[in-house]
């Protein structure tokens, strides 16, 4: 098998399955059993490009590949120009029920095919500069500064016009940051890009060189964010995916707090679905105790009816167009399938990859995700995160480093708690200290 990846994004990939974590780039090669959902995914990635808007709900178990899904999207949609964001929800550093939060996370975890975390500021800056090309374009005399400077002013109010009616603050932020820029003035430059995206604190001197007071608020996120939309536009990006990766957190919240945050939550499919949000693709993930649990969607009607759809026929007829799609997880093939290929792409630029491949041949891929599952309890749905990290870390480097390291012969799976999640600790009867540990499956 032949695969077509840059040195580069072949090292994040293997480096990322090494540590045990979900790459960030190079999915496109490892993609198992994604294919089914590409034509629609694509379908709403295009029209969301075009100036529409978005809205998919992704429903997995544990181990079902929803990170995975959602950054082979983010792929996706970087190749089409859109920026991504993926933003963690938990109940103390990003509750969902407050939006300034989780509008700020969205600014940090900002990304480009171009700019990586934090891609604000270059945003901002690609922004500036694209309204003074546009200006000499339209016959403007470089060379006379302050003709240029005026025709960059009036562009950018007609830019502003709309958002300066529905965020006055974002816009009056945007100028005062260009006209920092313009003087050279970097600390309130500095100042103002950190306002603009969210960050508390910001010195009061900053804030009065645009006439902004305050700091962002619940109420004023939908406002940034329709903000964030229009600088990507205007600097050559359609839209932007915003990834609300593991809702399900929210049914561990207080009682008062979860319902706020699924009024929230609720909220945004609202705007969403109202064209409030032109070039957003939102995506939230969660595990199906969410969707369906009285302590997760089902506590308020308005978004249970929302996220509705049947999953009553067998999942080979999943309709992939649907507002919720669910991940199946992984099968035994699918994992030995998965692991082929990370075999294939480590070989990639190899010293020896003959060797290494006829050491850790299919075989041995399917014996080693048969081993791995065995010691999880034979839940292959527990089973990819360390099955990818066995392979790497303790198979195929040790093969490419030591020519006589046959790994039948002197390699022996062990899987200790420290290494776990708490699923994966579960699964592998590693985490009962006393009977109180114990979990009973009823079903």
């Amino acid at each position: 098998m032949t695969i077509e990846i840059s040195i580069r994004r072949r090292r994040e990939v293997i480096d990322a399955l090494r540590r045990g974590t979900v790459p960030r780039n190079g999915l496109d090669v490892l993609a198992v059993g994604l294919d089914r959902f590409s034509i629609a995914i694509d379908a709403e990635l295009d029209a969301v490009a075009a100036g529409g808007a978005a809205f998919k709900a992704v429903r997995g178990e544990y181990g079902a590949g929803k990170t995975f899904f959602t950054r082979w999207l983010a792929e996706r949609a970087k190749r089409r120009g859109l920026a991504t964001a993926e933003v963690q929800i938990s109940e103390t550093e990003t509750p969902l029920h407050r939006l300034e939060t989780v509008y700020r996370r969205i600014i940090e975890s900002l990304t480009t095919e171009e700019f990586q975390p934090s891609a604000l500021r270059p945003l901002l800056d690609a922004w500036l500069f694209t309204l003074e090309e546009d200006a000499l374009a339209a016959g403007i005399d470089e060379h006379d500064g302050q003709a240029l400077a005026d025709a960059v002013d009036q562009l950018m109010e007609r830019r502003l016009g709309d958002l300066a009616r529905s965020a006055p603050t974002f816009a009056a932020a945007l100028r005062g940051y260009r006209g920092a820029v313009t003087a050279g003035d970097s600390a309130t430059a500095d100042g103002l890009a950190a306002w603009l995206g969210g960050q508390p604190n910001v010195a009061a001197s900053a804030r009065r060189a645009a006439g902004v007071k305050g700091e962002l608020d619940h109420f004023g996120a939908f406002g940034f964010l329709q903000g964030l939309l229009a600088v990507l536009r205007g600097c050559g990006h359609p839209g932007l995916v915003v990834v609300l990766d593991e809702v399900e957190t929210l049914q561990r919240m207080r009682s008062d707090a979860r319902d706020k945050a699924l009024n929230a939550l609720r909220q945004l499919l609202d705007e969403v679905d109202a064209g409030r949000f032109p070039g957003l693709y939102l995506v939230i993930t969660g595990t199906p105790a969410f969707f369906d649990g009285m302590q997760g969607a089902q506590r308020l009607p308005p978004l249970a009816q929302r996220l509705a759809t049947d999953f009553t026929t067998d999942p080979r007829f999943d309709n992939p167009r649907a507002v919720q799609i669910r991940l199946p997880g992984f099968s035994h093939d699918a994992l030995v399938d998965l692991g082929s290929k990370v075999r294939d792409l480590y070989t990639v630029g190899a010293g020896d990859a003959q060797r290494i491949a006829a050491a850790v041949d299919g075989a041995y891929v399917a014996l080693l995700a048969s081993a791995v599952t065995g010691q999880l309890g034979g839940k292959v749905g527990v089973a990819p995160r360390v099955f990818l990290k066995k392979l790497v870390g303790d198979v195929l480097d040790r093969v490419d480093q030591f020519d006589d390291f046959d790994p039948r012969s002197h390699y022996r799976l062990t899987l200790v708690a420290g290494e776990l999640s708490d699923v994966e600790r579960n699964a592998a009867g590693l985490a009962v200290t006393s009977v109180d540990d114990i979990v009973l499956d009823l079903s």
